[in-house]
């Protein structure tokens, strides 16, 4: 199952987010995002476990657990949502100059 973990001081480390979470069951994986032109945390990240029940047990008991000053925010992650073309913008580059 993947976790979504959100409210992460940026202290923390992909090592500590998995302590945490092996106590619950096997973790497979552990991503904590980075800015990817500044490579600073971004406060969230997720993990994997391999077992369902064992997540869902992590879920519970590590929802609004603190580390390292701040409470975490953990739930089942939700799939990424496809991110339409267009909104914003010029639109396209078949318009001709008007200068």
């Amino acid at each position: 199952m993947n976790i979504y973990v959100g409210n992460i001081s940026f202290d923390a480390s992909d090592d500590e987010l998995r302590a945490l979470f092996a106590a619950y069951g096997e973790v497979t994986n552990v991503n904590l995002l980075k800015d990817k032109f500044t490579g600073q945390p971004r406060g969230f990240g997720f993990v994997d476990m391999a077992v369902d029940a064992e997540a869902q047990k992590a879920i519970q008991e590590l929802n609004g657990r603190d580390l390292r000053g701040r409470n975490l925010t953990v739930n089942q992650a939700r799939p990424r949502e496809e991110r339409g073309q267009g909104g914003g913008g010029y639109g396209g580059g078949n318009r001709r100059n008007s200068w």
